[in-house]
C-alpha cells in the first residue's frame, strides 16, 4: 500500500523589484488503476498554488523567516557598506533603489546585503560571473531547513552537512547555509576558477574557514560521481541546475531580461551586445541538453548514493521538466518526493526534492540532528 501523499506548499513570493504574476501548479503523475495504486511508487506531494488576498491584489511573500521579505533598507544598507552610495537613486515614487540591469551595481548591493544581514566583511566575484539574488537564494535554504526538520522546530545546527553541487563562483548557498543555520559544506564546481575565487571568500571570513571545503568536479558529465567520497554522509543535496542549452540561448536569455528590466522602469530598450561576457560562469548558465539533461544525470546518479544522503534536492526552472522527473524517480523506486514552489517577483521555481530513507528513517536521522548524537 502506498503511503499517504503529504503536500507542502510555498507561500508565493516577491522580490523587492520583481513584477506580480499568478503562480502555476505542476501536476505530478496520477495513478490510473488500483492496481498501480498499490505498486510501491514514491510518494509524491506537489507543489499547490496559493488563493489571492480578499483585497483582490495578488500579495507575494518570501519565506517567514526571511529577513528580506519586506524589501531592502537602502539607507542601513548604504551605512554598513557605503560603496553603494554611488549606486542608490530615489525612484519616482520617492523610494530608494538602484538599476538592476547594471551589473556592478546589483553586485555592490549583493556585497552590502552579505555584510548587512550575514556578518560577512568581504565578497566578490569575477566580471562576468553570475550575480545571484539573495532574497531568492536564501529562501531555497529556508524550505531546505524545514524539509530537514519535517515539523520539529527549526534550529541552527552545526553537524548538518550539506553538499553545494555548481557553487559558482559567488559561493552563495554555502555562505548563506553557514552563516543562518550553521551548516557545514562542500561545495563543489566544474570551474577551477570559480573555486578559487571562493576560496579567496573564504580566507577573506574567519567565520568561514573550517566550515566550507571545496571539491572540483572533473568530469563534465557527472554530478555527484567523483564528488561524494566513501566516507561522506550529507543530510541535504541542494543544486541551482543551469538551464540553458547552449551559450548562445544563454545570451539570448540574458539580453531578454535587460530589456526586460528596462522596461520594468519605463524606459525604451536599449541596444545591447549579441555577445556578452560569461567569462568564467559558462558552466552556471548552460551545459549540453540544458535543465532537464542535467536532472535527469542528477536523479539517475542519486541512486548510487542513496545511503549517503537524506534528501537530494534541486531547484527546477522549468515546469515542463518535472514530469520526466517523477517519471525517473519512479523507475528508481525512491521512497518520497515533494516539490516545493516558490516565487519571487514574476519568476516561479520550484524545489524538487526526494528521498530513498522512509519516513521512520528520516526521522530518527532528524532526531539524531537535533540531539547532537
Amino acid at each position: 500500500m502506498s503511503k499517504p501523499i503529504v503536500k507542502i506548499a510555498a507561500k508565493p513570493a516577491m522580490s523587492p523589484t520583481g513584477k506580480r504574476s499568478k503562480p502555476s501548479t505542476p501536476k505530478p503523475p496520477v495513478a490510473k488503476s488500483a492496481k498501480s495504486a498499490k505498486s510501491a511508487k514514491p510518494n509524491i506531494a506537489p507543489a499547490k498554488a496559493m488563493s489571492k488576498p480578499k483585497q483582490g491584489v495578488e500579495r507575494k511573500t518570501l519565506h517567514p523567516r526571511n529577513l528580506h521579505a519586506h524589501g531592502y533598507d537602502f539607507s542601513a544598507l548604504m551605512t554598513s557598506y557605503p560603496k553603494l552610495k554611488t549606486f542608490v537613486r530615489p525612484t519616482p515614487y520617492g523610494a530608494l533603489s538602484i538599476d538592476f540591469a547594471d551589473p556592478l551595481a546589483v553586485k555592490t548591493l549583493n556585497a552590502a546585503l552579505l555584510k548587512h544581514h550575514y556578518g560577512l566583511a568581504f565578497w566578490d566575484i569575477p566580471k562576468g560571473a553570475l550575480c545571484p539574488p539573495i532574497p531568492g537564494r536564501v529562501d531555497y535554504l529556508h524550505y531546505l531547513a524545514d524539509l530537514l526538520f519535517e515539523g520539529a522546530p527549526v534550529q541552527r545546527a552545526g553537524q548538518v552537512s550539506v553538499l553545494d553541487i555548481g557553487t559558482g563562483a559567488n559561493g552563495v548557498y554555502a555562505i548563506l547555509g553557514h552563516q543562518v543555520y550553521g551548516w557545514q559544506f562542500v561545495a563543489s564546481d566544474i570551474n577551477a576558477e570559480s573555486l578559487a575565487n571562493v576560496q579567496r571568500i573564504i580566507d577573506n571570513n574567519p567565520s568561514l574557514q573550517g566550515h566550507l571545503s571545496l571539491r572540483q568536479q572533473q568530469d563534465e558529465k557527472s554530478v555527484f560521481k567523483g564528488i561524494i567520497q566513501a566516507s561522506d554522509r550529507f543530510e541535504l543535496t541542494l543544486c541551482n541546475p543551469p538551464f540553458h542549452g547552449s551559450l548562445k540561448e544563454a545570451s539570448e536569455g540574458s539580453l531578454r531580461k535587460v530589456r526586460n528590466l528596462q522596461l520594468n522602469r519605463g524606459e525604451q530598450p536599449k541596444a545591447a551586445s549579441a555577445t556578452l561576457n560569461f567569462g568564467g560562469q559558462a558552466a552556471e548558465l548552460w551545459c549540453q541538453g540544458g535543465e532537464r539533461q542535467f536532472l535527469a544525470t542528477m536523479i539517475r546518479e542519486s541512486q548510487a548514493f542513496a545511503e549517503q544522503c537524506l534528501w537530494f534536492t534541486s531547484l527546477v526552472s522549468k515546469q515542463e521538466n518535472l514530469k520526466p522527473c517523477y517519471q525517473a524517480l519512479a523507475k528508481l523506486g525512491v521512497d518520497t518526493v515533494k516539490t516545493i514552489e516558490m516565487q519571487q517577483g514574476n519568476k516561479i521555481t520550484r524545489v524538487l526534492a526526494w528521498s530513498f530513507h522512509s519516513q521512520a528513517k528520516r526521522l530518527q536521522w532528524r532526531n539524531q540532528i537535533v540531539s547532537g548524537t
